[in-house]
């Protein structure tokens, strides 16, 4: 596929915002409340599961809020620009203006203050802290004055935010409680996480090198790149295997494996000695939040196993 032959074509309505949002990777905020809710369920601990749905919702509009802004400032500092794969295509496109989705933007961020004003009143102030780290991890991801992304430290933050940060925000909300296997059980999460971004970012590293800033895919060239992105999904099921021998999860979370095929798919493509990565790899996050999405329901579901047999 020819990058230059890249079009998006028109649409209108809800299904505009749709495509703006990029639904698919909500993968990457719902897999980790959940896996919040079932390793604390699983564990013992009493769940309030009628706040599950607006935990999700609240990590859902942050999520949104952010790719909402990142579509804005890459589109504001040129980096999404005619012929390239990066965001959602409808700046580019005219469908959308900066304004209209820096406005959304704040207004996926409204929603998530909103409920998460009321899940503090309910749990209290670590909740607040932790609430606060998510909304400015979101929009300083490409928002002035910081735009971490544009500095090389998109991956590890996106780790952090989304892996043990919003694990154990969502298992805090859920009980009122803290416990430290959350915090290991989300690091798998973590690093599938983190492989949908790198896997953009390898896609996009050609067009990234012409915006004036730097990725770790840049950092680390398009060989070191790819086989930075099969160490991280290697190595998200080692950790399954090492957090299983620690009787953290329990021995069903080997049914894990039943991710192996998509992510041994994806690993191939990577790895592949194409010319261009962003011509074999364009849909690569597309694929890497599917691998994580199976990983993450198969990992929920042999806890919750787990813990009836």
């Amino acid at each position: 596929m020819n990058n230059e032959s890249v079009t998006v074509p028109p649409v209108s309505g809800p299904a505009l915002w749709l495509r703006a949002v990029r639904p698919f990777s909500f993968t990457a905020s719902v897999i980790p409340v959940l896996v919040g809710a079932c390793a604390s369920w699983a564990a013992g601990h009493e769940v309030a599961w009628p706040l599950l749905g607006p935990v999700i919702v609240a990590a859902v509009a942050v999520h949104a809020g952010a790719n909402l802004f990142n579509d804005t400032h890459d589109y504001r500092r040129g980096v999404d620009r005619e012929g390239t794969l990066g965001g959602s295509g409808l700046l580019v496109s005219g469908q959308l203006s900066p304004g209209r989705t820096h406005t959304a933007a704040l207004l996926c961020f409204a929603i998530a203050a909103s409920l998460g004003a009321w899940f503090v009143v309910l749990r209290g102030w670590p909740v607040a802290l932790l609430g606060a780290i998510g909304l400015l991890g979101g929009y300083a991801y490409t928002g002035r004055p910081i735009g971490y992304k544009y500095h090389a430290l998109g991956d590890p933050l996106v780790f952090v935010l989304m892996g043990p940060l919003m694990v154990v925000g969502s298992a805090l909300v859920l009980t009122g409680s803290f416990h430290w296997p959350v915090v290991w059980i989300a690091i798998p999460v973590g690093l599938l996480v983190m492989s949908i971004l790198h896997g953009n970012n390898l896609r996009d590293l050609r067009d990234d090198r012409r915006s004036g800033f730097v990725t770790i895919a840049m950092l680390l060239g398009s060989r070191g790149s790819r086989l930075w992105y099969a160490a991280m999904v290697v190595l998200a099921f080692l950790g399954a295997v090492a957090l299983i021998a620690a009787q953290i999860l329990p021995l069903w979370s080997a049914m894990v494996v039943l991710a192996i095929p998509a992510a041994v798919k994806n690993i191939r493509r990577v790895l592949g000695r194409g010319a261009d990565p962003s011509d074999a790899l364009a849909d690569i996050d597309v694929q890497s939040a599917q691998t994580h999405a199976v990983f993450g329901v198969l990992l929920c579901l042999s806890m919750v196993v787990g813990a009836l047999v």
